[in-house]
Formats: structure tokens, sequence, C-alpha cells
């Protein structure tokens, strides 16, 4: 049980709550070990009227008495029994509500680089699945094993009073039943583990099919997706049959013991009746407490699996909360920036795939110029536009925001005031409003508007039956590629950032939509560092500064007027779209 040591500091944040639900429990099954002496009593009583030491009124008197003892108790348990579920079982609800929060803050400090390490469903699995099992352990564990524990004290005590040879004869099963436990135990753990990763693999799977349906229809491959997922379920089935064949051990266990128990007590204690030693009502009182002893021993086999599979399910949680974020936040002072930016001998080479993606970058942009970055698929523009907003990290050389290094500057004060739009847009299964309000939550409806003015995207989204508020299927599934990329644009506009920048933003529009668009950009960003990612020369040629990239590697640096005058890439792209366009 280590990995679940990580959860004892919500044993200690809910301890009073835990306190009182364990209290109550003790209390309730001190309650409900009575009935077995009411009983001892009540046999004891038609048996001394038999041997007529006492009257027929007086057993009826005292009969009708214990029957209301046993109900009053049976209603004061139950009530105290429903009280202890509104403690413990309610507590663990609030720590697996505690511990998701926890693992979705740990998800969203995570960089960029875990997330292409790690899938999108085995993601949702930690956070819903393996959270669901952790809160078995602090709920229904807990409680049955308080049940356990208490039923098997008290009623252990009552018994060794009344007499100690038959006790020891009862519970002469139970050691046999412990070494089984701590056998199986360790199977149910070794398979538990299996099945999880199994689930996780089932979940990345769907989540990957539903996210691709359209290039599953369009390519026609219904029936190859639908074998390989009969395989992967076939797969998971079978090792849930795996587990739940050892876990099916528990129970027909459980059973046997407490028949032996049972039939012990009959056969000792008839014994003992014959020679006189006890009553008849300690044998009827025995046989009861051993039947209430039947659903505790029983659920230690329950328990048993749910302590085992919260234990894996805690020790893949762990794994993603023990992981230190790459990308800290260093400094906690707020501070407005005015966007003069510089590389200073850049490098990064990505981790996943060992490729220098930079290679020795240095330029300087100043306050409210404009830069255009050009280059061709991998050359590491998108790349270099990341390290601004800190979605990566340099290992060598360094970045300058305003002359301060840029690990120095308050991580979220540095993204607050960056609009950036990206290559592949993202928008979320809400209104047009909602996704162009992401960029500013407090934003009016003047201000959204004006904002998808500016992006080309007001004209297109007042035609929908419900304009902008209009519900957007998953990844805004319901617009066009163009109409998405303008949307996300109108959401960084609205932002009214001090650094802008569009990773490849207008490849998805017209080149007349484009061209009013970047009009509209250049009023806009008059005086905002702006950053163009772009294969077109007309997103680039208005730039104070254009940037060509080359293998990671600055080939080419100047103004439009200025490399269209000298060999290399950009003259060649200018001359073969300028062609394009003439045709």
């Amino acid at each position: 049980m280590k990995a679940l040591q990580y959860l004892h500091k919500y044993f200690l944040k809910y301890k009073f709550r835990l306190a009182i639900g364990i209290i109550i429990t003790v209390f309730s099954k001190f309650l409900l070990l009575e009935i077995p002496q009411v009983i001892r009593k009540s046999f004891n009583l038609i048996e001394d009227y038999k041997l007529e030491t006492i009257s027929l009124e007086e057993v009826k008197h005292e009969l009708f008495l214990n029957i209301l003892i046993i109900i009053g108790v049976a209603i004061i348990a139950g009530f105290f029994t429903f009280l202890m579920r509104q403690t413990i079982i309610v507590t663990s609800r609030l720590i697996e509500f505690d511990l998701k929060n926890e693992i979705y803050q740990q998800y969203q400090q995570l960089s960029l680089n875990f997330y292409k390490k790690n899938r999108t469903g085995d993601l949702m699995n930690r956070i819903s699945e393996d959270v669901s099992k952790v809160r078995m352990y602090f709920g229904p564990a807990i409680m049955y094993s308080m049940n356990m524990l208490v039923l098997f004290a008290v009623g252990f005590y009552q018994m060794l009073k009344i007499d100690t040879t038959l006790t020891l004869y009862t519970l002469l099963p139970f050691p046999v039943l412990s070494i089984s436990i701590f056998i199986l135990s360790k199977v149910i753990n070794e398979k538990s583990t299996i099945v999880q990763r199994y689930l996780s693999k089932l979940t990345t799977f769907n989540q990957e099919f539903f996210s691709g349906i359209n290039v599953v229809k369009s390519y026609g491959i219904e029936a190859s997706i639908i074998k390989n997922f009969d395989q992967l379920i076939n797969d998971s089935k079978q090792k849930n049959i795996d587990l739940y064949k050892v876990q099916a051990i528990f129970l027909p266990l459980m059973v046997l013991l407490i028949g032996i128990s049972n039939l012990l007590v009959i056969y000792i204690g008839g014994k003992q009746y014959i020679a006189g030693e006890i009553k008849i009502g300690v044998i009827a009182e025995f046989i009861l407490y051993v039947n209430i002893l039947t659903w505790p021993v029983a659920i230690v086999g329950w328990v048993t699996s749910i302590v085992q599979q919260a234990e894996v399910s805690q020790q893949r949680i762990n794994e993603f909360l023990k992981q230190t974020p790459e990308i800290k936040n260093t400094a906690t002072k707020n501070v407005n920036l005015k966007g003069t930016i510089e590389f200073k001998e850049v490098c990064l080479t990505y981790d996943d795939t060992n490729i220098t993606a930079l290679n020795s970058i240095s330029f300087k942009v100043n306050t409210g110029e404009t830069v255009a970055i050009l280059g061709k698929t991998g050359s590491g523009k998108s790349t270099l536009v990341n390290l601004i907003s800190r979605l990566y990290d340099t290992k060598e050389g360094s970045i300058l925001i305003d002359g301060v290094p840029i690990k120095e500057i308050n991580l979220n004060s540095l993204r607050d005031q960056i609009g950036f739009v990206p290559q592949d847009p993202f928008l979320f299964s809400d209104t047009i409003e909602n996704n162009i309000k992401f960029g500013k939550e407090t934003a009016t409806k003047k201000e959204i508007i004006t904002a998808a003015k500016n992006a080309a995207v007001h004209a297109n989204i007042i035609d929908f039956k419900n304009d902008y508020n209009t519900i957007l299927g998953e990844r805004g599934v319901t617009l066009s590629g163009g109409q998405k990329q303008r949307v996300s644009i109108a959401r960084a506009l609205i932002k009214n950032p001090e650094i802008l920048i569009f990773d490849d933003c207008l490849s998805a529009v017209d080149t007349e939509t484009e061209e009013e668009i970047l009009t509209n950009l250049h009023r806009v960003s008059e005086k905002k560092t702006t950053f163009i990612i772009s294969h077109r020369v007309s997103s680039a040629k208005n730039a104070q500064k254009i940037i060509v990239l080359d293998a990671g590697k600055i080939t080419q640096q100047g103004t439009h007027n200025k490399l269209i005058t000298k060999e290399g890439y950009y003259k060649e792209l200018y001359e073969q779209q300028l062609l394009e366009k003439e045709i």
C-alpha cells in the first residue's frame, strides 16, 4: 500500500468527519451485537419454563419485552448506520473532488512535451476511472473494514465471556481465511494493474476514433476499425475475466468457512448442552454471532480487492502527480510588457524525437514591429513562436523580453499579454460568442462584434440562424476551416495583448479575405509586437522585418524590398506566387 500513502494528507484534512463516522460505526455495531444476547435470554426463558422454574405469564411478558428490545435496537442501529454512510461515504466523495482537482491542476501545469508523450484517453482514464477506484478505498473500504473490526472485537469478547472452548472451536477456520486473503491479494493486485492498463487503451482508442471519425468514414475503413476494436475489447474482456476468476474464489471460501463454523457450534455446543455445561440459548447466541460475522468476513475479500485496485490506480495517478513541470513559474510579480523581444543564440532539440528544431537563432524585434517568419515545413517556425509564450524552454541560449530573461518573468503575466492563434485552431463545443470571449471573459457584445469584424468573420456569423449564439460542434466542426481560423483570430484580437502571434492562421482563407484581415491587423496591431508565420509572401510583404528559416537556422533576414533582390528562398517563393496569381 505504498502508493496509497500519498493520500494521508486527505485523512488529516477530513479527520473530524472520519472520526465521527468511525464513532457512529462503533456505536451502531455495539447495538447490533445486543440482539444475540436477547435471543439467548429468550431461549433460556423457554427452557426455564419447561423446567417449571418460571410461570407462563412471566415468559410471555419477558418475551414481549425482548421483542420490543430487538425491534428498538434494530431501528436505532439502522439509523446510526445511515449516519455512518452520511459521514464516511460523503467524505469519500469530498476526497474524490479534491483529488480530481489536484490532478486537473497538475495537468494544466505540465508542459506540451508531456502531452506529446501521453495519450488523451489515458489522461482521461486516470482522472476518472482511477480516481473512482481510489474513492472506493476512502468510502466503502473504510466503512466495511470498521464494521468488520468492531463486530469481530466486540463479538469475540462477548463469545469469550460466555464460553471460551466453544469460541475457540468457532473461530478455528479463520487462520485459513487470513492466509488465503494474503495469497489472493497479491494476485488481485497484479491482475488489477493489467485491467486498468487495458481500460486506458480502450479509452484512448475510442477517443481517437471519435476525433477522427471524418477520416474513418472518408477512407471507408469502418470494418477495419471495428475489427481492431473487437480485438482490443476481447483482450480487455479476458483480462477482466482473469481478475474476476480470482475474486470469485473469495465468496465461496467465506461461505465454506462460515458453514464449518456453524457446524462446529452445533456439534461442540450440542455436546456441551447434552453434558449440561451450557444452556440451549448459548448455542442460539453463538449461531447468531457467527452469522452476524458472516457478512464482515465475506466482505474481507471485497475490501481487499478494493484496496488492491485503489493501490494500482493511485500508483498510476502518482506517476503524473509526481512529475515536475518542465516550465516553472519562478517569478510572482506581475509586469507590464512593452514588447521588445530578443533571441540570443537560441537552440532547441525535442526530447521525444531528438530533432534539433532551432540552431543558434539570434534576432531582435523592437516594440510595435511586425515580424514575418517564412520557411519550408519543419524549418522551426512554430517552435520559434512557441518559445515566446514559454510553451517550451530553451536548452541553450537566451530569450529576453524588454531586456529581462524570459524565465524571470511571471509566466501568468507573460501569457496574459500574448494573443496566440495556433496553426491548428481549437474551438470549444460552445457558442461562437463564448469562443471569442475565451480571449476576454468580460468582453461586451460590442467588443465581440468588433473583434469578429477585424477577423473578417462577422458577415459569416450573422448568416447563421442563431448568429453569435450558434452552438459549435466538437472542435468547431460546425464551421469551415477558414471560419475556424478567423474565429480564433477574433479570440486573440479581443484580448488586446501587447504581443500578437499568428501561426500560419490564414492558410484556409482566400487571398481577398486574407488581404482584408491583414489590413485590419495592420491597423489594430500598430503599436503591438506582432509575429506572422506564413507560407505566402502576401502575408509577409508589409512586415518591418522578414526572417527566413531553413532546418532551424536563419538563412535570410530583412525587408520585402531587400529580400526580393537577393537570390534565395524568399525571392523564389515571391516569383512562384506572383506567377500563380497571374495564371
